[in-house]
């Protein structure tokens, strides 16, 4: 065995590591026959370094668009920026609510194992962001949350504060491709929480400067039907919440709401949670539970893998790159 795909394939063949191959071929095989690939992105992948293996997919052309959280939007920034400042925390399951006031009086926000510095990381990223939205703001102009991020990106103000190789950051792949990206609720992130300070005070006088969840969707709508129109779009989902029911469900809007009755439902369906099936849990739920929502069909290839996308998600990129 050559390869981390030879590796899995010998090794992977029963239970959550059979469905992880199984999922893994079938996405080969779709983006291999033509079709598109949309991926979602909850929790917090990018704090977990996800772009390490997620920028060379971007790269390849094997993720065509991706929705995410707020939170997995501007972590992969702070990372850029910030990574040598990160405080790792291996026994965070022995801290004390006294060690977790010790941390926040060091300015240390922690993410399960993993602290982010409040200064080298989130106000460092606010000062260059807030210019974007206070000129945008000035000539009455709107942009999405990502399209800021983008522009800061591409300005090269963040360069001499890099701390890694730009090439293990998904957002810089994702700039470099201008590659569509969908961020419900953005609001509910630390950027979202610091533009609605800006509002409080005044500075930026019109609170639609960054565009919302609606536009979102209008803007998902388009992408979907010029993609569909030409490909089966599949949906690799990370997680559950906002990040993924939030564009699963342009398909039945298009179909029901709009009454577009020839929309083909998504071409391909895989999610990686270790949410189990429960009660009204979104996250949980099966797959098949989506075919009456109108998002897949019976014919849809179907996958769910119940474990930690943070080992799983990296081994399922090496298959599909042939790693």
């Amino acid at each position: 065995m050559t390869s981390i795909s030879d590796f899995v394939h010998h090794h992977y063949r029963h239970f959550n590591a059979a469905a992880l191959i199984d999922a893994a071929d079938a996405y080969k095989s779709h983006v291999a026959g033509g079709g598109s690939m949309f991926m979602t992105l909850a929790g917090a992948m990018s704090t977990a370094e996800l772009g390490l293996s997620l920028a060379e997919m971007i790269r390849k052309k094997k993720v065509h668009a991706i929705c995410c959280t707020g939170a997995n939007l501007e972590e992969d920034i702070f990372n850029l920026v910030a990574h040598d400042h990160y405080v790792r925390v291996p026994q965070y399951r022995e801290l004390t609510a006294m060690d977790e006031e010790d941390l926040l009086s060091r300015h240390l926000n922690r993410v399960t194992d993993t602290c982010i510095p409040e200064e080298e990381a989130i106000r460092r990223i606010e000062r260059v962001v807030l210019d974007a939205w206070m000129s945008a703001d000035q000539k009455n102009e709107q942009y999405f949350p990502h399209e800021f991020l983008y522009e800061i990106l591409r300005s090269g103000k963040l360069e001499e504060h890099y701390q890694i190789d730009p090439k293990d950051s998904w957002m810089v792949a994702a700039c470099e491709q201008n590659l569509p990206i969908i961020v419900p609720g953005w609001e509910d992130s630390t950027l979202g929480n610091i533009f609605a300070s800006h509002c409080i005070t005044g500075e930026i006088s019109n609170v639609h400067t960054v565009k919302g969840g609606i536009e979102y969707m209008m803007m998902l709508t388009q992408w979907y039907e010029r993609t569909a129109a030409d490909s089966s779009v599949g949906f690799f989902q990370i997680g559950g919440g906002i990040a993924g029911d939030f564009p699963i469900c342009v398909v039945p809007m298009l179909q029901q709401d709009l009454q577009k009755e020839d929309t083909p439902r998504w071409g391909y369906f895989c999610q990686i949670s270790d949410s189990t099936t429960s009660y009204g849990s979104y996250s949980g739920a099966v797959p098949n539970e989506k075919i009456t929502w109108g998002k897949l069909s019976a014919e849809t290839p179907k996958f769910i893998i119940e474990s930690d996308a943070t080992i799983v998600a990296p081994l399922i990129f090496a298959c599909v790159l042939d790693q």
